[in-house]
């Protein structure tokens, strides 16, 4: 077996994954993360929370369906969607790379070396693209469907309330073990277990399907924001998709995207915790855009370091485009 991957055909190669057609393997995925994420790991989180939870296992239920007005059930809440991450995003997809052809999944993430100077790009893109992204944050948020669509406008709006009303119920840090808990949670599970599936999986496998990496790169994005069931953060979901697939692409190194999530994720986790804190006044929950010196600067400097970084990764790697 080659120690190095060169490109997405070899990469979903040694996944083996190839061995099937590629909208087989999709709906595979698909249909085994979407079990995991939403039933077998919270339903294992739910009894791993039990020790940390002062009560019942039917109180526990109970209070889950109105969960804002408990704050006692919030570390039982995180351990439930940590195990969602863990189980359903990290160890069956795991498993499935290595049933599929008998490959360490972890030799395969790691397959090449990352080199400092290039986490430091990464992150510093990331946070660039914060700023440039805030304006369709805006705009999404703001966003008022036709009157045909009213019904789910008005669902989705709903949803997106709830998902602003329980990001601030996770987020509220009485103690650091709760900060680093939700790091765990929020940032590092997510970073490594949604990149494995919407990087790692899906789009290798959508790039055999088409034949065509940005339309790999697009599809992948786009139902990776639709995961997330946000659709008043659907458009800047996808596109910080797109940034994390363009990097895998340049990078042809898995860790690269993983980095990138995390740092986007740790970041605002971060920025939210020193706020609390009244250490600085950045509120990092409101949709409002930065200011428009801000954006320009900042896509400039976007701008500048995604050039060095795919003119980086061609000079270093085989592959381009």
């Amino acid at each position: 077996m080659r120690g190095k991957i060169n490109s997405f055909v070899e990469m979903s190669e040694l996944t083996g994954i190839s061995q099937k057609p590629a909208w087989l393997s999709i709906i595979i995925i698909l249909f085994t993360t979407t079990l995991g994420f939403v039933v077998i790991g919270p339903l294992i989180g739910f009894f791993v929370s039990m020790p940390f939870y002062d009560g019942s296992m039917f109180d526990l239920i109970n209070k889950l369906t109105h969960p804002l007005s408990y704050p006692e059930i919030k570390l039982p809440m995180l351990i439930m969607q940590g195990c969602a991450t863990l189980f359903g995003l990290i160890l069956i997809p795991c498993l499935y790379i290595w049933s599929s052809e008998r490959i360490n999944p972890i030799s395969w993430i790691t397959n090449k070396s990352t080199p400092l100077l290039m986490v430091v790009v990464t992150s510093l893109i990331v946070i660039s693209f914060m700023v440039t992204n805030s304006i369709f944050i805006e705009w999404n948020a703001n966003f008022t469907f036709p009157d045909f669509m009213k019904e789910f406008g008005d669902w989705a709006r709903e949803r997106e309330t709830e998902g602003e009303e329980l990001t601030k119920f996770f987020t509220i840090f009485d103690t650091t073990g709760d900060f680093v808990f939700g790091i765990l949670v929020i940032a590092l599970l997510p970073a490594i277990g949604e990149e494995l599936v919407f990087r790692g999986l899906l789009q290798p496998e959508f790039y055999r399907a088409s034949g065509n990496h940005h339309v790999a790169i697009w599809t992948s994005a786009i139902i990776f924001s639709a995961f997330h069931m946000q659709f008043f953060g659907f458009i800047p979901r996808v596109f910080l998709g797109a940034l994390f697939g363009y990097l895998y692409l340049w990078s042809e190194n898995f860790l690269i995207p993983m980095i990138a999530h995390f740092v986007n994720n740790g970041f605002l986790v971060i920025m939210m915790y020193l706020n609390q804190k009244g250490i600085i006044t950045m509120d990092m929950e409101s949709p409002d855009a930065a200011p428009w010196s801000l954006v320009v600067s900042f896509t400039l400097v976007f701008t500048v370091l995604i050039v060095y970084f795919k003119r980086y990764h061609t000079r270093h790697n085989s592959f381009s485009v």
